[in-house]
């Protein structure tokens, strides 16, 4: 009786329960909801760090082209009014920006490549052959980079001086190469490990030498971080103040950061729009050369994997 009655109801124990269409859709709506719930707040997160980021460039900007009267007002507005020139004509007026901005360039390019020659090789050598001098190195280089630089500022006077390179171009290039090759040693590291052994090894097969190697495939594959940290190396002294104030005393020879200061007047008093004038065009070269710069970070990046 049981199984006729189970027959006219049509139930069975095996019976799959049909699936209810709207159930469904409300189930797969509520993670697509979730997705769109989280994606929209990153980038509201992510606009609203760039809006962090960008408030302090976009002020100077609007500061540098205000006039007096603008820049004495109660009520700060982020558009000038009446926007001007003055201050950037008389920024190069009370200050040779351009012979401290050509100080800088030089102090700048040329302590970046020295201290991009000497970390590459060192950094594949560190990589590469990992023995207790290595790690002792890198322990080293990552444990110099907690000094605070009051601690070594007088030692090295003591050097320099000894050597006669206070008040020198040379030695402020060497003091820049020495502070930061250890920061780009330890970025040049990394990017030699995240290189395959397996490719130098295939080569090594194939009948390439060693300096066949390191040019035709390593070399490729490294040229992205050589030039992130040429990159880095460059900004860290072009916006270096505190070594180029201490062992810079010849007007002529002073680098940007530290003409800038010559705006404060004897009783602290910032001329405000030269002042902002000549700090936005010692941000410039900066944004612009990053802005370059980065597009080509990636060249390259599987160039050197490309067995011909």
């Amino acid at each position: 009786m049981n199984g006729s009655e189970s027959s006219s109801t049509g139930h069975t124990p095996t019976a799959r329960r049909r699936t209810d269409p709207t159930r469904t859709r409300r189930r797969g709506a509520a993670p697509t909801t979730r997705r769109t719930a989280t994606r929209a707040g990153q980038y509201a997160a992510l606009l609203a760090y760039l809006a962090f980021l960008a408030f302090p460039f976009l002020w100077l900007l609007s500061t540098a082209f205000k006039p007096p009267r603008e820049l004495g007002s109660l009520h700060p507005t982020w558009i000038p009014e009446a926007p001007t020139l003055e201050n950037f004509r008389q920024a190069f007026a009370e200050q040779s920006l351009w012979a401290a901005a050509g100080n800088s360039l030089l102090a700048a390019a040329v302590s970046a490549l020295l201290a991009i020659a000497l970390a590459t090789p060192m950094a594949y050598v560190l990589a590469r052959f990992r023995t207790r001098l290595a790690r002792a190195a890198t322990g080293w280089v990552v444990l110099s980079q907690a000094f605070p630089l009051v601690l070594v500022i007088i030692p090295l006077f003591l050097i320099l001086k000894g050597l006669h390179l206070v008040d020198s171009r040379t030695g402020l290039i060497l003091v820049y190469v020495v502070w930061s090759l250890p920061f780009a040693l330890w970025m040049l590291t990394g990017y030699v490990r995240a290189v395959p052994v397996e490719l130098e090894e295939a080569a090594a097969v194939d009948g390439a030498g060693r300096l066949r190697t390191l040019l035709s495939v390593t070399a490729p594959l490294l040229a992205p971080g050589i030039v992130a940290t040429a990159l880095f190396a460059f900004l860290t002294a072009w916006n270096e103040f505190f070594f180029a104030l201490v062992l810079l005393k010849s007007p002529g020879k002073q680098t940007l950061p530290v003409v800038l200061t010559h705006f404060l007047g004897t009783e602290g008093v910032a001329d405000l729009g030269p002042l902002a004038a000549a700090a936005l065009l010692a941000t410039l070269p900066s944004l612009l050369l990053f802005a370059v710069i980065q597009r080509r970070i990636t060249d390259g990046m599987l160039a050197g994997a490309v067995k011909n």
